[in-house]
């Protein structure tokens, strides 16, 4: 991990090398998922010195929550979770064997369930839904420091 100089009292991070990849099975394994998300958030603030929210931990236990619950409640065998950070931000990616995508329903509070979705792209500076040859790769980005200007996912105005 190459950390250059101080700036403005902050590390700048530039090393892209920070990753953890884990296998996930059962429902059981959703939990081992959250926690294996809350060790690498906390290994970038601590082995690697890079300022982390604690809203951002949060937000990527969330994630890791209802993505890796979605490919287990909705396709055959074990789903990959990968947590890769770049220094601003840190992508989750779930990689399950289901060819079904994922349907995103419109905001509705009066529907009950199926708002994880919805959620994780609330929470996330990016979403994204891919096809691979065998079932498909779900990625979202979650900003790890909250915004000086105040909006905690880090947005900048439209």
């Amino acid at each position: 991990m190459k950390l250059a100089g101080q700036t403005e009292g902050r590390q700048q991070w530039t090393d892209t090398s920070a990753a953890v990849t884990a296998v996930v099975e059962g429902t059981a394994g959703i939990g081992d998922a959250r926690d294996a998300a809350c060790g690498f958030m906390e290994s970038l603030r601590v082995d690697h010195g890079i300022e982390v929210s604690s809203r951002a931990v949060g937000m990527v236990q969330l994630v890791v929550s209802e993505l890796v619950t979605n490919a287990r409640k909705h396709a055959p065998g074990p789903c990959v979770m990968t947590l890769e950070a770049d220094g601003e931000a840190v992508t989750v990616t779930v990689w399950d064997s289901g060819t079904a995508l994922p349907r995103i329903l419109p905001p509705n509070p009066a529907r009950v369930g199926q708002h994880g979705l919805e959620i994780v792209m609330a929470v996330s500076r990016s979403f994204e839904i891919h096809r691979e040859p065998v079932g498909k790769r779900i990625r979202a980005s979650v900003v790890l420091a909250d915004d000086p200007g105040g909006d905690a996912a880090g947005r900048q105005p439209m």
